[in-house]
């Protein structure tokens, strides 16, 4: 039914069906974002890893959905969006099964690739279905949230459910669950989801450009990942049908909003891989203590994600960004607090507050970002926004990560105690978990030792990462404050008509 000759069609029971259909492969692939940040050790100890080669293990994933998400998009808008849901689905389930029984490092990091592969093909379907489903803007910003609450709790509860699994089975378990999750997708998937495709898109697909576009991503932080990314941008310009439609970053709301998720989700992501680890390798927990400890977090992120929709409705977009922004800034300052007997104390409770700060941003902005684009280019706006926040997981994990490692190994080196030889030393450098690997090889008192220098070293990592989190997400509330200033709440003129989320038909 309609509220009016003018207005958008409203979703009925159908169309929240299929969102509850659309939200279980967004759990799970938010979900291998994180769940092997407890596993980080046991995997680390079981496949002897080095320091660059966990690096890789925990970010490849990210950074080629990432990679792939545009072109993906794209495709999606072309040949159909339900088909290639169910497509990567069943490519996600293949690729599960390889993680899980990965024989080595370089097996596991190629099957790490080929989840990011898959995970390009569902993560764009998804949210670009939702705009379709739901075309009052009203219900399409609640359901944006839905799917965003989703997405979140999988990140949240990853660590969560690595912990317990970890519990009683073994590492390669965590991929495991995916599998049924995308099996129940493919049975459902075609019964409940519209086929959508573009006629409009339906025109030559520039393969150089979708080449270019995997190749700059994952490799962004590099020169040569600089120099194919500023091709690829030039190619766009000149295309009559470009992969990424540039002219989307000319809308204020979107390159604001991207902008300002991006910086958000790296300045989270990093410290809370390494905080993970640090209640397991420093406090001491078990995975399944540690996982339930972020529980708090993951309740109420959840509520404030959810509620985020209905206070935008009255302020201001930058308002509320701003100031989740800085909350989450706080609660990075509180965790340079975590040492010695209270760090368990002043850990938990700034992770909460981050946390708690970060969920409902990156509501509203996905939000913005689709809804500000046009309706035959919802794949590629879902598409980019989804690789600006997995850019932002992945550099995170990678760029924070790696400068909580160098700080840990530059203090263990210089803070280990006499007496522990050069290959023993080597190895507690490479990880948290390797150090208490090689401790409880050497006699007493010295692996006591080595394992006290070891905590206090990646403690000092894990505060020197907080920090310049602490920096970046101050730095992202300016930048929300300012470019986000002139945008408006949205759905402004159906608050009369739209009061309620969904209408059964």
């Amino acid at each position: 039914m309609t509220t009016g000759d003018s207005a958008p069609q409203r979703a009925g029971r159908r169309e929240w069906i299929g969102l509850a259909v659309l939200a279980l492969p967004t759990v799970v692939l938010a979900m291998d974002m994180t769940v092997l940040h407890l596993a980080a050790p046991t995997i680390s100890a079981d496949l002897s890893l080095t320091g660059s080669q966990l690096l890789w293990i925990l970010d490849i994933y990210g950074f080629l959905i990432a990679g792939f998400l545009m072109t993906m998009g794209t495709l999606g808008d072309r040949i159909g969006r339900r088909r290639l849901l169910l497509v990567g689905a069943a490519a996600f389930a293949v690729a599960s099964v390889l993680a899980a029984y990965a024989q080595s490092p370089g097996m596991l990091i190629a099957a790490r690739a080929l989840l990011g592969v898959a995970g390009a093909t569902l993560m764009p379907s998804t949210l670009a279905l939702i705009s379709t489903m739901f075309a009052a803007p009203a219900q399409r910003t609640f359901a944006v949230a839905v799917w965003m609450t989703a997405f979140i709790s999988g990140e949240a509860i990853g660590p969560l459910v690595g912990g317990a699994l970890l519990e009683f089975f073994w590492w390669g378990s965590v991929f495991l669950i995916a599998v049924p999750v995308m099996l129940l997708l493919l049975v459902t998937g075609p019964r409940l989801l519209p086929e959508h495709r573009e006629e409009r898109a339906a025109g030559r697909f520039d393969v150089l450009s979708a080449a270019m576009s995997m190749v700059a991503v994952p490799l962004g932080w590099a020169l040569l990942g600089l120099a194919v990314g500023g091709a690829f941008l030039r190619r766009q310009q000149r295309l009559a049908e470009p992969l990424v439609d540039l002219g989307l970053f000319r809308l204020p709301a979107f390159s604001a909003a991207l902008g300002t998720q991006t910086l958000a989700v790296c300045g989270m992501a990093g410290t809370q891989l390494l905080l993970m680890q640090y209640l397991q390798s420093v406090i001491g927990l078990s995975p399944l203590e540690a996982g339930l400890w972020t529980l708090p977090a993951v309740a109420i992120g959840i509520g404030g994600t959810l509620l985020a929709p209905k206070v935008v409705l009255w302020v201001r977009p930058s308002v509320v960004v701003a100031g989740c922004l800085v909350v989450a800034a706080v609660g990075a300052a509180l965790i340079t607090a975590a040492d010695g007997e209270d760090g368990l104390v002043w850990a938990v409770t700034g992770f909460t507050v981050l946390y708690v700060g970060i969920t409902p941003i990156l509501a509203l902005t996905t939000d913005l970002i689709v809804g500000s684009a046009p309706p035959d280019r919802a794949g590629a706006a879902s598409a980019i926004s989804e690789s600006g926040a997995e850019l932002g997981l992945a550099l995170g994990m990678a760029l924070l990560g790696s400068l909580g490692l160098a700080v840990y190994r530059q203090q263990l080196s210089e803070h280990a105690p006499d007496g522990v030889g050069d290959e023993a030393l080597h190895d507690a450098r490479e990880t948290i978990g390797g150090a208490v690997s090689t401790a409880e090889d050497l006699p007493e008192p010295l692996g006591g030792s080595l394992l006290g220098a070891a905590r206090e070293a990646f403690t000092t990592g894990l505060h020197a990462t907080a920090l310049l989190t602490t920096v970046a997400l101050l730095g992202a509330a300016v930048l929300a404050a300012v470019s986000l200033g002139r945008t408006p709440p949205p759905a402004t003129g159906h608050r009369a008509s739209e009061q309620e989320p969904a209408e059964a038909s």
